[in-house]
């Protein structure tokens, strides 16, 4: 079939459904929802014979659902109905959750069920189980209702009664630090993970907080900042503390702000307090993983090592997958004392979440010389990865348990060998943000793919499924497990291989095939090309990258769908199916359209 993706923006989720339904052989073009455009127009531009919207925060028109079976992802179970769905969920700890694919109708959320599938909700951030778990079953529901749409015969349910909930605004999350227990904070910043956050008031000034972690050890005044931690700040609650990675200044004229106002960016909450900060300890994370001992009190760190038999896990996770300078040298450092342990497999990744999305565009946009700090971020970026290249000595392996784009994906790349959970999205180009790139993928893109694939995949800059990437061979084992069940069965496996006699031989063969190559041509002149593209784009102040970083990063509205989103992706054309006139199902009640508020 050929379909039409609708949706407010082309986030992780729809970027899934974009690849999935591309794998399965269907033509998908998407259509953005913006300001001043016709969905009605782009309809009848693209003639789809389904209309599909996996996350829509505004109305799908009547003269288009009317006219065109247009089916609606709503990340709530039957019935639940409203635009903060799984903020309500999160704040309320429910430990199950589910999806509905629905038809759109007059009213919100309460079209005809054509498919529906639950799933686990575990004490995560809302975005991570919305990348996670809320995917999974997502992308379940949707081929469902795909195929169920596709057979011309299958009948949708009608609701028969459902409970709308209101936008979950900031009043109903404020936190009362006197008062509130840790567990009560870390839930409600788990809900407002990583859109709209928590705002609050510090150090004389409005902040919008984003993550929250719990810290059983540190004590303090509840309220009062008590340590930094790796840009983090810790903060006490009525019976400990949490750690908050990141603050966003609320915008002096208030939310949203005068028009053509920049919006203020996330940043690391040290470096967004700046001179607002007093003097506090610097506590250091300490020595062992966060999970090592269970029963063990709680804290955060963003980079923990473990071992496990033969093998060493060196796990870290970054707010939004972006890797800022100091973040990179942090966990270049760690990569380094990590090669000193005596392990045969040393596993890189193998979090639940982002794997890395390259360089910190809100750190870098926040400079003071956004050129120097990209210079600065790209040149760590290049040292993480040429030590994962020139690590000859043990079988290094990159564990992908979400999604990694650009210099994030490359970094993996670097590695022996990707394992990739099955739900995984990757963005191996870096052209939407008008980059050639570096981290050596001339390298070790062509390496893997072959140079034709490589330019493909660099120049249409689509997102890819871990499925799809296994079969060009960027990926070399897919884990198909829970989001939560990736750590553990990560763990299994590198400890097989660890025990395997066979990893002796094969890093045997890694120092020969590295000299090989050497000579071939040396990665410092694979470096020394690519960085110089980049420094072109960094220090030209009328290059496309400046413009296109600030408009990332301050989340300005595009004013068209990007023309590689917006043309026909080829697929296994079907013969075009007749559009149905799906009935109405209620009278006219709301003008929002459903999904989370944003992740």
């Amino acid at each position: 079939m050929h379909i039409l993706l609708a949706a407010s923006a082309f986030n992780s989720l729809t970027q899934r459904v974009h690849a999935e339904l591309r794998d399965r052989g269907h033509s998908v073009a998407v259509e953005l929802a913006l300001p001043g455009v016709s969905l009605a127009e782009a309809v009848d531009r693209h003639r789809p014979d389904l209309v599909l919207a996996p996350m829509l925060k505004t109305p799908i028109p009547r003269e288009v659902w009317s006219a065109h079976t247009c089916l609606v992802v709503h990340p709530g179970p039957v019935g639940d109905r409203g635009p903060s769905s799984l903020d309500w969920a999160v704040t309320e700890d429910a430990t199950r959750w589910g999806v509905t694919v629905l038809q759109a109708c007059e009213e919100m959320d309460a079209g005809d069920v054509w498919a529906t599938a639950d799933c686990p909700l575990p004490p995560v951030g809302k975005s991570d189980a919305y990348r996670g778990e809320i995917a999974d079953a997502a992308l379940s529901a949707v081929l469902t209702a795909v195929d169920r749409f596709a057979s011309g015969t299958h009948v949708p349910e009608r609701q028969r009664s459902g409970r709308a909930r209101p936008y979950l605004r900031q009043e109903l999350r404020r936190i009362d630090w006197a008062n509130d227990s840790t567990q009560s904070v870390v839930r409600a910043l788990r809900a407002a993970d990583s859109q709209p956050g928590v705002l609050d008031e510090m150090l004389g000034g409005q902040w919008f907080l984003h993550g929250g972690h719990p810290e059983d050890r540190l004590r303090g005044r509840p309220g009062e900042l008590i340590a930094t931690r790796a840009g983090a700040i810790c903060r006490a609650t009525a019976d400990g503390a949490v750690w908050i990675p990141e603050l966003r200044a609320r915008r002096a004229a208030g939310e949203p702000g005068q028009p053509g106002q920049p919006a203020p960016v996330k940043l690391p909450a040290t470096l967004a307090l700046g001179d607002r900060l007093p003097p506090l300890p610097e506590i250091p994370a300490p020595p062992y993983a966060a999970d090592a001992d269970p029963d063990g009190p709680r804290t955060w760190s963003d980079i923990t090592y473990r071992e496990q038999g033969g093998a060493g896990f060196l796990t870290f996770s970054f707010p939004g997958g972006a890797m800022s300078t100091a973040q990179c040298r942090r966990l270049l450092a760690a990569y380094r004392e990590a090669c000193t342990r005596p392990v045969s497999v040393l596993v890189l990744g193998g979090g639940r979440d982002f794997f890395s999305n390259g360089i910190h565009l809100g750190v870098i946009e926040a400079a003071a010389d956004p050129a120097e700090e990209s210079w600065a971020n790209i040149n760590a970026m290049d040292d993480l990865v040429e030590a994962v290249l020139t690590t000859t000595d043990r079988f290094v392996v990159a564990a992908l348990g979400g999604n990694a784009a650009a210099g994030g994906a490359m970094l993996a790349l670097a590695a022996d060998e990707v394992w990739c959970r099955t739900g995984v999205v990757l963005n191996p180009h870096y052209r939407l943000m008008g980059l050639y790139g570096s981290e050596y993928w001339t390298y070790t893109l062509p390496r893997r793919t072959g140079t034709g694939v490589a330019e493909r995949l660099t120049t249409e800059a689509l997102p890819i499924s871990a499925e799809a990437a296994r079969r060009l061979g960027l990926v070399d084992r897919t884990i198909d497990c829970a989001p939560q069940a990736f750590a553990d069965e990560t763990s299994r496996l590198a400890v097989r291989v660890a025990d395997s006699p066979a990893v002796l031989s094969r890093i045997a063969g890694k120092k020969a095939r590295r000299d090989a190559d050497e000579s071939v041509r040396p990665l410092a002149a694979y470096r020394e090309a690519e960085l110089a593209r980049m420094r072109e784009a960094f220090f030209d102040p009328q290059a496309p990258y400046h413009a296109l970083r600030r408009a990332f990063v301050r989340k300005e509205p595009a004013d068209r769908t990007p023309a590689h989103l917006e043309r026909t992706v080829p697929g296994r054309r079907t013969a075009a199916l007749p559009s149905r006139r799906p009935r109405v199902t209620g009278p006219a009640e709301q003008d929002r359209a459903p999904g989370p508020a944003g992740c």
